[in-house]
């Protein structure tokens, strides 16, 4: 999959990355828990990349990726290994801003601890905080989407956890009345 953009704030891009993401095969298996746990566990797929910032002052999201951690066949753990750089040959690498490790949780749960170590090592690599034209500084982030849909042919987007590094803040984010919901669940660690 090419890159999927460009919009206009990071907002519009997260807001298309989420159904694209949970639209993919076994990205939402939550509805499997109940009733087959084991297949729910062997079919899962998590998907991941980056949304970042470029010269243009637009943002973009990375080729989504689906490649495992090399331990998850051992640990039973589902994970997407997300490079730390995108190539996108349109800009210089140096003149690009991360801002935010998108994936899906297939089971719906919050950001891991495994999610919170790999953003924290990004942040020694990216900035903590960018600076854009037009929404000010945005910090770097970790979201997971999650789906509560029990219809496996579709997931609906029903929100998504982030996890800020620079604030250790841990956030809901759920849509009530088609707007969204900030819920602060946790100061993680």
């Amino acid at each position: 999959m090419k890159n999927f953009g460009p919009f206009p704030s990071y907002a519009d891009a997260l807001e298309a990355a989420c159904p694209m993401i949970l639209s993919k095969p076994n990205a939402v298996v939550g509805y499997l828990q109940g009733a087959n746990p084991e297949l729910a566990r062997r079919t899962a797929t998590e998907y991941c990349a980056w949304l970042y910032y470029t010269p243009a002052h637009m943002y973009e999201l990375s080729m989504l990726t689906d490649r495992s951690a090399p331990d998850d066949v051992v640990t039973g753990r589902k994970s997407c290994v997300l490079p730390a750089f995108v190539n996108d040959t349109r800009y210089e690498s140096a003149d690009l801003k991360y801002i935010i490790a998108l994936h899906n949780h297939p089971f719906g749960t919050q950001v891991s601890e495994r999610d919170m170590r790999f953003i924290e090592a990004m942040a020694s690599v990216h900035s903590w905080v960018i600076t854009t034209r037009d929404h000010g500084q945005v910090l770097l982030s970790i979201v997971a989407f999650f789906s509560n849909s029990k219809d496996p042919g579709a997931p609906t987007c029903d929100g998504f956890y982030q996890y800020i590094p620079a604030t250790r803040a841990m956030v809901r984010w759920t849509r009530l009345g088609g707007k969204w919901k900030q819920e602060i669940i946790a100061l993680a660690r």
